[in-house]
């Protein structure tokens, strides 16, 4: 079996890798491992979970170096990374249906629907409604979806945002604000219930 050390680049390891040489994907586990497991660990505070986030962040990234489909050299630290983050984020954006999006008021972003009567119609139309907020989210600038999910879903304060990201906590807060100006204009363009007095002025 061939060897390999430290000296040599994760981009020479990835084309070793995938030539079949399973000793350099070796190398490149265990020169993020630490890195990738404290990033996904820093959002869901779980070792279980981060564990489970751990392995499949892996297995993405080795599917995606077979089928040919990596084209990131020199930049593998920063990809795979990336990979880790977004599937930290995808866990609590798929987990938690309602989460309680606040203004920088406190109010609601959007109107939560608490019908008297819980009717079938009532649950649809509520669920509709979180529906495109998930849909609306999802076509934020990433720098400020990110935040908002951190936020929101994730229950992360501003402190543990900036640290998850590597910006510094004006820019999260900065974020976050912008997210919510967008969502907000967003959410009023949909063609769903909304309560126009949940919106600070």
């Amino acid at each position: 079996m061939i060897t390999v050390n430290n000296k040599i680049t994760d981009a020479q390891l990835i084309k070793m890798y995938k030539a079949g040489n399973e000793v350099a994907f070796a190398e490149l586990l265990a020169r993020y491992k630490t890195k990738i497991y404290t990033t996904i660990y820093m959002i869901v505070k779980d070792k279980y979970i981060a564990e489970d986030l751990f392995q499949e962040t892996f297995i993405k990234v080795i599917n995606k170096l077979t089928s040919g489909t990596y084209n990131e050299e020199g930049k593998f630290s920063m990809w795979v990374s990336r990979i880790a983050h977004n599937l930290a984020i995808d866990h609590f954006r798929k987990k938690k249906r309602y989460p309680t999006i606040l203004a920088e008021d406190g109010s609601n972003i959007f109107n939560t629907l608490d019908f008297t009567e819980d009717s079938i119609e009532s649950k649809r139309v509520k669920e509709d409604t979180h529906a495109a907020l998930k849909q609306l989210i999802q076509t934020l600038p990433e720098s400020q979806r990110e935040v908002l999910i951190m936020r929101h879903y994730a229950d992360m304060s501003f402190k543990e945002i900036a640290e998850a990201t590597g910006v510094s906590i004006n820019t999260a807060l900065g974020r976050m604000r912008y997210a919510l100006i967008n969502l907000r204009k967003k959410f009023k363009e949909t063609e769903f219930a909304y309560d126009q007095n949940s919106y600070p002025k």
